[in-house]
């Protein structure tokens, strides 16, 4: 049967989004929250799109943003020089973490006792957020803006990808290169997949896998645009991208196959991330909308309810329409 991918549009940014992450799964589902150039960063839902709150504080460009796996604390990186932390229950804001530059990327430990934030002062810093008031350790060595830091390797070690067209790895507790790798491009994006230490690279059109302790190349795939982001499914058996054309691509992980592309965006796709439980996708566009996209298209999940219209229920019918409604926040 052939079927029509139906994506959740979620409204209610104002300018591009160029950030989202996923919460882990808690008692009360999963959620999601969007970094955008209106300062003005949300929290949703993450099965339905569904607005929850808006962390107001900043006073620029918010450029990254993250969950920590309970969903019950978030921060954001902007263009006001400052990282900030916040109760994601309350939407109130716990911390402000004052930097020289533009901070871009932010992440928790396992344990969110720590935060880990980069920009382009072309330092990582490592925050205690238990004792907010003391100087962060700082991580020297990139030569260009830090577009995106990551923690691997339960927390022991950093991932670290700049425009100085490097992805490197630290030790946390030395604080020195374990190894570099050099790249003919910009980077534009970072995944790390803790289970089977996975790291997932963009640049230019290529979309790499590596594995996160070595740097070692898995295996990579060229899109047939400029690729801004990539996502790899938890149970490894598809990846989505997007980029420059509007389009989401999905591929089949172990054949690099191409599976579908699909156009919903009015602009460059900036994001893209796999929810938790894989069954959904979320992408996040210069149009300022977010789009969640299923994985298994026609499935019941969420807000999708697969329904044959009664005047295509024949014999002959090999259309299954999946119909969702349109989020407002």
């Amino acid at each position: 049967m052939a079927m029509r991918q139906t994506p959740l549009t979620c409204s209610g940014h104002t300018r591009p989004v160029v950030d989202l992450a996923f919460s882990g799964i808690t008692p009360f589902g999963y959620f999601l929250i969007s970094a955008c150039k209106d300062g003005k960063p949300m929290l949703r839902q993450g099965d339905t799109g569904d607005w929850i709150g808006t962390f107001l504080g900043h006073k620029g460009a918010v450029w990254g943003a993250t969950l920590n796996k309970e969903a019950t604390k978030a921060a954001t990186a902007a263009a006001d020089f400052t990282a900030k932390v916040w109760d994601a229950v309350t939407g109130d804001e716990v911390l402000t973490l004052a930097h020289k530059h533009i901070v871009k990327s932010v992440t928790f430990t396992q344990d969110s006792n720590y935060l880990l934030t980069g920009g382009n002062d072309k330092l990582l810093r490592i925050y205690d957020l238990s004792k907010p008031e003391a100087d962060p350790q700082e991580i020297t060595g990139h030569t260009s803006a830090i577009k995106k830091a990551l923690w691997c390797n339960n927390d022991r070690q950093i991932l670290s990808a700049a425009d100085d067209k490097t992805v490197r790895l630290w030790d946390r507790s030395s604080m020195e290169v374990v190894k570099s790798l050099p790249f003919d491009a910009s980077v534009s994006s970072m995944e790390y997949i803790p289970d089977g230490e996975v790291l997932v690279i963009t640049y230019g059109k290529t979309i790499g896998f590596y594995n996160a302790l070595s740097l070692d190349l898995i295996k990579t795939v060229d899109a047939p645009a400029s690729i801004h982001s990539a996502s790899l499914h938890p149970e490894k058996e598809f990846f989505v991208a997007g980029g420059d054309d509007f389009k989401l691509y999905k591929y089949d992980y172990s054949t690099k196959e191409e599976l579908e592309s699909y156009k919903g965006h009015f602009g460059p796709v900036h994001c893209v991330r796999f929810s938790p439980d894989g069954e959904l996708y979320a992408s996040g566009s210069e149009d300022g909308t977010l789009r969640l996209w299923q994985t298994a298209v026609g499935k019941t999940y969420g807000l999708w309810k697969c329904v044959l219209p009664e005047e295509l229920v024949s014999e002959n019918s090999d259309t299954l329409y999946c119909t969702a409604p349109e989020v407002k926040s």
